[in-house]
């Protein structure tokens, strides 16, 4: 009887409890729920932790429920890694372990003030007066600024870390923590990859780093341990699983780098959820983007092993423009509608669509945009808006590529795909067609049908030969 690993992924719009076969990889089983989404103003994007905690434990109990049915036993499973939406950020009490207000969603823009207040302040007023230290631009993106709108804003929050109560976090810090006993001795611990996002940590020294912290007047005794990616962090408190180590923690895009298996230099890969978040491996060495990406922390596989570095091209809105088609302007009732609706038009016929719900990140990092479609005509109906829907995510893709591949100065030859939005196959083609390079979701299976003739027709080739990875020529 093969030993079983779990995996909790948190992410912005739902939470899943995976468990897998140690020795083969094989999914045994798994249950998925929706996370709610508040939206109390515009550009807020708030999430409840308690909802939070919720889903995770309720995915988790369901998934045992289904491995009994099977007759597995639970005990089979040795290990419980965690992975989870990045930069979203939570203060808690921790002697009541009660929150002291929502998550702040890393989409949310209210912190827009709170950057230009800060890089008001840096010489030059440069958004980058950071970046050699954390990677990163000053952004409404990362976790310090919503810490600091935090303090500024919330009464409680002010008071509890006066009171030496307040706990800082991202989301796997906020699991860990009530997992491992909350406040009955819960483990405050964040990895590596999660605090290279907040813009306190210095991704040379893998410390937090005093000097950022006083930039955003952040106290340091409310951060957490900073630990490896792998290694045991504490156990289960209660539960089926109750005594069950937890023994690793990535942030999303880092954890579908590592599923992807892309430990070599230069691999990359692209996953396609609420937003799009191109990562390519760059080996023990950060490298400085001169193109508008950010430098961040891959993976650390244990106490005593280097730190990964990957550079990082983040798009706000992928999965998120199908989403707000559905639910904002009704044109489909499902989101598993929106290929087909699109594969009846074959084309956007000159419309564009730049979904820049929440500002453009990478490359232009840019929080004041808003989004735009243009080049309406009396012939535009929604198929025409559904296919450009599908085209900006790729062209936003395409964007990344070409920074990326500037940056490093070596064309990425292949890209490997992951996320909700890769089960959509016209999207995937397109893809292969924008970038001009095979993509699929197993690099070494990848399909490169010669498709080379200008004017080459992505909707008919799907509708013809089916989906999966392939290779595109040029653009229409």
């Amino acid at each position: 009887m093969d030993p079983l690993a779990a995996a909790i992924d948190q992410g912005t719009s739902s939470t899943r409890f995976l468990v897998f076969n140690t020795k083969t990889a094989q999914l045994i089983s798994h249950h998925q729920v929706e996370l709610k989404q508040h939206f109390p103003k515009e550009g807020w994007v708030e999430a409840d932790p308690r909802e939070i905690m919720d889903t995770v434990h309720e995915c988790l109990e369901k998934t045992c429920q289904k491995l009994a049915q099977l007759s597995v036993d639970v005990s089979r499973i040795k290990a419980v890694g965690v992975t989870n939406q990045r930069e979203t950020t939570l203060v808690w009490d921790k002697e009541t372990g009660e929150p002291l207000y929502n998550a702040i969603v890393w989409l949310d823009l209210r912190t827009q003030s709170t950057v230009e207040r800060l890089i008001s302040k840096t010489p030059g007023r440069s958004k980058n007066h950071l970046k050699h230290k954390t990677g990163l631009p000053i952004s409404t993106y990362f976790s310090a600024v919503k810490l600091r709108w935090l303090l500024d804003n919330v009464e409680a929050v002010r008071q509890a870390v006066l009171s030496k109560r307040a706990l800082f976090g991202t989301v796997d810090s906020w699991i860990i923590w009530s997992l491992t006993g909350g406040r009955d001795g819960g483990v405050h611990v964040t990895d590596v990859s999660n605090a290279s996002r907040t813009l306190l940590f210095d991704i040379h020294s893998l410390d937090w780093d005093p000097e950022l912290c006083s930039f955003f007047d952040v106290p340091m005794e409310i951060l957490p341990a900073v630990r490896s990616s792998s290694e045991i962090y504490g156990r289960m408190r209660s539960g089926s699983l109750a005594g069950v180590p937890i023994s690793g923690c990535l942030g999303d895009q880092s954890a579908a780098l590592v599923g992807q298996m892309c430990f070599e230099e230069g691999q990359a890969k692209n996953t396609y959820g609420t937003g799009c978040f191109l990562l390519r491996n760059t080996g023990t060495k950060p490298v400085m983007s001169e193109h508008g990406l950010i430098t961040t922390i891959a993976y650390k596989l244990g106490r005593d092993k280097p730190a990964c570095y990957a550079l990082e091209g983040s798009v706000a809105i992928a999965g998120a423009v199908i989403r707000w088609l559905r639910d904002n302007m009704c044109i489909v009732q499902s989101s598993s509608e929106i290929e087909q609706l699109a594969a009846e038009a074959g084309t956007s016929y000159g419309c564009y669509f730049v979904p820049a719900f929440s500002g453009l990140y990478a490359p232009y990092w840019e929080p004041s945009a808003r989004g735009i479609i243009c080049g309406l005509t009396q012939f535009t109906n929604r198929s025409h808006l559904a296919f450009a829907a599908l085209e900006a995510v790729c062209f936003q893709t395409r964007e990344i590529l070409d920074a990326m591949n500037q940056d490093c100065c070596i064309p990425l030859p292949v890209l490997g795909v992951d996320g909700g939005m890769t089960g959509n196959r016209l999207l995937m083609q397109l893809q292969a067609d924008i970038l001009c390079i095979p993509v699929g979701n197993d690099l070494n299976h990848l399909l490169s049908p010669n498709i080379t003739e200008l004017g080459y027709n992505a909707t008919q080739h799907v509708r013809d030969h089916g989906s999966g990875c392939s290779h595109g020529g040029r653009r229409r």
